[in-house]
């Protein structure tokens, strides 16, 4: 969902994580188009399918950006249903790839896509922050909805946040520090969370190039029930 200007929302005291933090190693990784780059993939790093992790983007330039219809202009949940993340774009989609099986056939995206708006005198960007679980399952019958919201931010500078929680099958994330969060449940298939099939990539699906400048992962321990 989106907020209102100038309200965030935060993961509750940062979870009180438990596990150590690791540095993923894609600091100041460039991510050109069609790129994407695997996090925690092997015991190293975090276990995937219970984790925190940030990324800051980077994007250069914003010539790329792609015609917004003012129609849909202020439907982000129609826009993310007509361009999810398999969609090339100019600048985006990128983002994160969660709950991915090995061969990335099943994969939930959350991202961003940026858009100017036709006919409009300011050139502000309009960003769509969105998770699109129609690729997340192999198997039929399946709800695998999309869910999006704008994301009230500046970004004349190019630079955002997404950070993501993954918990098993549900994911929730937190664009530009805070301003859109979007909940969701995963069905999986193939990315076998009870043994450690899941992965986690970065991608880019977008013609213009972007910077994850920085990437930090942690895993998550299991509650405490009860102080247990």
């Amino acid at each position: 969902m989106g907020v209102p200007l100038g309200l965030l929302l935060l993961p509750l005291l940062l979870l009180n994580i438990a596990g150590a933090q690791h540095e993923a190693p894609a600091a100041n990784q460039d991510l050109r188009t069609g790129f994407h780059l695997p996090v925690g993939s092997c015991p190293a790093y975090v276990i995937v399918h219970q984790a925190d992790v940030e990324v800051t983007f980077e994007v250069p330039s914003m010539e790329g950006m792609e015609v917004l219809h003012p129609a849909l202009a202020n439907d982000a949940q129609k826009l993310c249903s007509l361009w999810g993340a398999d969609k090339k774009g100019g600048v985006g989609p990128f983002g994160l790839w969660v709950l991915a099986s090995a061969k990335l056939e099943e994969k939930t995206a959350v991202f961003f896509r940026v858009f100017r708006v036709a006919g409009r005198s300011d050139t502000k960007p309009v960003v769509l922050m969105c998770t699109d679980t129609t690729r997340s399952s192999l198997s039929p019958n399946l709800y695998r909805p999309t869910f999006a919201g704008f994301v009230e931010t500046d970004f004349s500078q190019g630079k955002i946040t997404l950070r993501s929680l993954i918990d098993r099958s549900v994911v929730e994330s937190f664009g530009a520090g805070g301003r859109t969060c979007i909940l969701s449940r995963v069905n999986n298939g193939k990315a076998d969370i009870n043994n450690g099939n899941a992965h986690l990539h970065v991608f880019n699906n977008g013609k213009a190039d972007i910077k994850a400048s920085q990437l930090a992962a942690w895993e998550m321990k299991p509650a405490l029930m009860n102080g247990a």
